[in-house]
C-alpha cells in the first residue's frame, strides 16, 4: 500500500489526512509529513474531523466499540500472560481473557474492556459512557500502540529463527508484542521503584504508590485506578512515600521527577523530537535517580527505541543463560557477542527473554 503523506496546516498548527473534507488550506500555508509521528513532533495536533492519527484502514468505529485490526503477528493471549505476571499490578486487570483497563481523556474517565473474539478483530468495549468519536479515536490509538501493533515483526522472526538464543522463545511465544507504557513519567517512576529489588517487591511498592496517590474509579463493585500524576506526587513529602516501604532516596527522585514534569522540563514529546535516541537517553541519565539500566528500561518500554538494550539487567542474564544452558550468568560483553545478530530487534530480544522467566 502506498504511504498516505500527511497535510498539516501551518496556521492553525492542524495535520490532515488528503481526504480531511475540512475546507482546502491555501498553498502556501501547507506543509506535508511522510507519518502522523513526524506531525506531532513538529507541534502539529491532529484534525477532529478526519483522525489521521490513528493508522488508516486499521480500526472499525461502531460506536459503544472499537474494533481494531492487528497484523497476523499478534497474540491477545500472549500479551495477556505478560500483563497478567502479577497479580498485585494496580494499573490493569486481567479477567477471564479480557483486559480491564481505565483511561482518562479530557478529564473524564473512561473504563475500557479490551477483548478479542475467537477468529475476530481486536475489540474494545466501552463500560462507561460512549465517549465522542474524536475520543474513541485516541482510544484506539492508545490500545494500538499499547500493544506494539505498528511494528512488523517479520524480519524480526526470520532473525530469531536461525539465532541459537531467540529460536526457541521466538516460536514459543509468538505473537508477543512489547508492551508499552505510554506515560513518561509513570515509566520512570516504574523503573526507579523496581531498581535493587525483586519483581514481587517492586509490584507491592506500585500497588501501594498506585492506590495512595492515584485517582480511582468504581464500576460493576470494582475499584480501578490511574496511575499518581506528577502534580499529585510534587506536593507530596518524602515521608509520605517513605510510608510505603520506599527508600528515602527513591522517595526524593520520585518527588524530584514528578516536580521536573510539573514544571514542563522534562516531556516525552521533546525526547521524541531529539535526532537519536541515544541523545534522549543521555538527557534521561542526567535525571536524579536513573542510571544506564533505568535508561534503556524506559527507552524500550516507553520511547520506542528499537535497540535498546538493557545489558546489565540481571533477568536477561538470566534468560539467556537458560536458553543456551551455560553454567553460570552470562558477562554484559558476552550477551554483546552474543547479540551481534540482533541490530535494530536488541528490544525485541530482550523482552522475548525477559519473558521466558514468568
Amino acid at each position: 500500500m502506498k504511504r498516505i503523506k500527511f497535510i498539516g496546516v501551518k496556521t492553525t498548527k492542524i495535520y490532515c489526512l488528503p481526504s480531511c473534507p475540512a475546507k482546502a488550506p491555501l498553498p502556501e500555508n501547507i506543509v506535508y509529513f511522510e507519518t502522523a509521528r513526524q506531525a506531532e513532533h513538529h507541534g502539529f495536533r491532529s484534525c477532529k474531523r478526519c483522525f489521521p492519527d490513528f493508522p488508516y484502514g486499521k480500526w472499525i468505529d461502531k460506536g459503544s466499540s472499537v474494533f481494531l485490526t492487528p497484523p497476523k503477528e499478534f497474540d491477545f493471549s500472549q500479551c495477556l500472560k505478560f500483563l497478567a505476571r502479577s497479580f498485585k499490578e494496580p494499573c490493569h486487570a486481567v479477567e477471564e481473557g479480557a483486559l480491564f483497563k481505565l483511561l482518562k481523556f479530557d478529564h473524564k474517565p473512561i473504563l475500557l474492556k479490551i477483548r478479542k473474539p475467537y477468529n475476530s478483530n481486536l475489540c474494545i468495549d466501552f463500560l462507561t459512557s460512549r465517549p465522542k468519536k474524536s475520543i474513541r479515536a485516541r482510544v484506539a490509538k492508545y490500545v494500538w500502540e499499547w500493544f506494539d501493533l505498528e511494528t512488523n515483526l517479520k524480519p524480526f522472526y526470520r532473525m530469531a529463527k536461525k539465532d541459537p538464543v531467540l529460536k526457541h522463545i521466538a516460536k514459543n511465544f509468538f505473537g508477543l508484542r512489547i508492551l508499552v507504557i505510554h506515560d513518561l513519567f509513570e515509566a520512570l517512576c516504574w523503573a526507579i521503584i523496581g531498581q535493587q529489588i525483586n519483581l514481587e517487591f517492586a509490584y507491592t511498592l506500585k500497588k501501594r504508590f498506585v492506590e495512595t496517590f492515584g485517582e480511582k474509579f468504581y464500576f460493576d463493585e470494582k475499584v480501578f485506578y490511574l496511575f499518581p500524576t506528577p502534580q499529585t506526587i510534587s506536593q507530596q513529602a518524602v515521608s509520605d512515600l517513605k510510608r510505603l516501604q520506599l527508600t528515602g532516596k527513591k522517595s526524593e527522585y520520585i518527588i524530584e521527577l514528578a516536580c521536573k514534569f510539573k514544571n514542563n522540563e522534562i516531556t516525552k514529546s521533546a525526547l521524541l523530537n531529539d535526532d537519536h535516541f541515544e541523545t534522549a537517553r543521555k538527557k534521561l541519565m542526567h535525571l536524579r535517580g536513573i542510571g544506564k539500566w533505568s535508561a534503556d528500561y524506559v527507552c524500550l518500554r516507553c520511547l520506542g527505541d528499537p535497540a535498546a538494550f538493557p545489558v546489565d539487567d540481571v533477568g536477561l542474564q538470566n534468560a539467556v543463560r537458560q536458553q543456551l544452558d551455560l553454567n553460570e550468568k552470562p558477562t554484559p560483553e558476552e550477551i554483546l557477542r552474543y547479540a551481534t545478530g540482533w541490530k535494530n530487534w536488541q528490544a525485541y530480544a530482550t523482552f522475548y527473554l525477559w519473558r521466558s522467566l514468568i
